[in-house]
C-alpha cells in the first residue's frame, strides 16, 4: 500500500471516529434537553398549583362574606388552567355543595388535592 492510500485511510477512519463520537455527544444532549423539558414543565404546573392555592386561600378561606362572581371566575378559569382532571373534579364537588359543612368538607379535599399535586 502506498503511503497516500495510508494516509487517506488513516484521515477516513478519523473523520468516522469523529461522527461517531458527535453522533454519542449529540443523542446525549438530546436526552438531557428531554429531561430538562421534563422538569421545566413540572416546575410551571408547581407554579400554577401554587398560584391557584394562595388565590384559594386569600380569596375564599379568608372571605369575610360570599364570594363575588367576578372572583368565582377568576378562581374557575384558574382551575380550569391547570389542566388537571382531579383538581376540576374536586373544585366541581366544592361549587356543588349544597351545605356548609359538605363545602367545608370539600375544600378540606380539594386543598389536600392540591398540596398533593406539587411535585
Amino acid at each position: 500500500m502506498s503511503k497516500q492510500k495510508t494516509i487517506l485511510l488513516l484521515v477516513i477512519l478519523i473523520l468516522l471516529a469523529s461522527n461517531a463520537f458527535f453522533a454519542v455527544k449529540y443523542f446525549a444532549a438530546q436526552e438531557d434537553l428531554q429531561q430538562a423539558k421534563v422538569v421545566a414543565e413540572g416546575k410551571q404546573t408547581n407554579k400554577k398549583v401554587l398560584n391557584f392555592t394562595k388565590l384559594f386561600i386569600a380569596q375564599v378561606l379568608r372571605a369575610d362574606g360570599e364570594v363575588d362572581f367576578e372572583t368565582r371566575l377568576k378562581l374557575e378559569n384558574a382551575v380550569r388552567d391547570l389542566n388537571d382532571e382531579k383538581i376540576l373534579a374536586q373544585w366541581q364537588k366544592f361549587v356543588e355543595s349544597e351545605t356548609e359543612a359538605e363545602a367545608q368538607e370539600e375544600v378540606k379535599n380539594l386543598l389536600e388535592i392540591s398540596i398533593g399535586e406539587i411535585e
